[in-house]
């Protein structure tokens, strides 16, 4: 016998119609969000950010290429990393694939990270993306869209991200084991890997000026996540218990699951 609970088709077809309006809700709701982003005054920005880029160095008005808005998402990927990180990998999967759509909107999506050019582009080679990658090694840019915490910040035990104040966690001896694993699929150890934060950010551009409008970090992502619309569609959700004291149990690179 299944775990689950069963029923009669009726019987799940009248669950499935309450749950249907409950959707429709969600949806309103939803696209009530989505106009209160649109309504959020613009903040121009008057930093000289530099990114380098397959194309040479470039400023952010210029990773715009020409279009009136721009998207970014935060990748974490620190200068002391090997690799990517697995959860970001994961998000970035989907990206290769609509930004030819976004960009047909007058929306460009980059990728920013804080490693060094030569590293982003070797693991963008080995992960078979196609969306543009820029490096803000040596630029302001991370700390100031608050998606790096610094040594200083670390060492007073507190930062800001998604707009409040956080302690700097680590966990204790006895539960070390698996956020070190985590942390060590980048090459790094879990200070060094936490002092990099995953979010996005848009940005207008109008008259010559460049404007922040919108960034969203740590569960505000998960609409981003293609997998995690499937699996939260699908009959165990995200199932993430199944996780145990492998973190890695629940999902990899593509490049690292085996084949089936």
């Amino acid at each position: 016998m299944p775990s689950h609970k069963t029923g009669t088709r009726e019987e799940w077809l009248a669950a499935r119609l309450d749950l249907l309006e409950a959707e429709k809700a969600l949806i309103r709701r939803s696209d009530d969000v989505a106009r209160q982003r649109r309504e959020l005054p613009w903040v121009r920005i008057d930093k000289e950010y530099r990114f380098d880029t397959d194309d040479g160095p470039a400023s952010l008005a210029d990773l715009f290429g020409g279009n009136s808005q721009l998207m970014i998402y935060h990748f974490m990927f620190g200068p002391d990393f090997t690799a990517g990180c697995p959860a970001c990998s994961a998000i970035a999967d989907g990206f290769s694939g609509f930004a030819v759509h976004l960009a047909n909107h007058d929306v460009p999506l980059w990728v920013v990270s804080r490693a060094p050019l030569a590293k982003l582009q070797a693991y963008k080679q080995r992960m078979g993306w196609t969306f543009p990658w820029a490096s803000a090694y040596g630029s302001d840019f991370s700390s100031d869209f608050g998606v790096y915490v610094s040594e200083e910040q670390e060492r007073a035990g507190t930062f800001e991200y998604n707009y409040r104040s956080s302690p700097f966690w680590t966990p204790p001896e006895d539960m070390r084991g698996p956020f070190d694993a985590w942390a060590g699929t980048t090459g790094t150890d879990w200070v060094t890997y936490t002092r990099e934060r995953p979010g996005m950010s848009a940005f207008a551009q109008q008259d010559g000026d460049v404007y922040h409008t919108y960034s969203a970090y740590s569960r505000g992502l998960d609409g981003l996540w293609g997998m995690y619309q499937w699996l939260d569609r699908a009959p165990l959700g995200r199932n993430e218990a199944r996780t145990d004291d492998d973190p890695l149990n629940f999902f990899r690179r593509h490049d690292e699951y085996d084949s089936k």
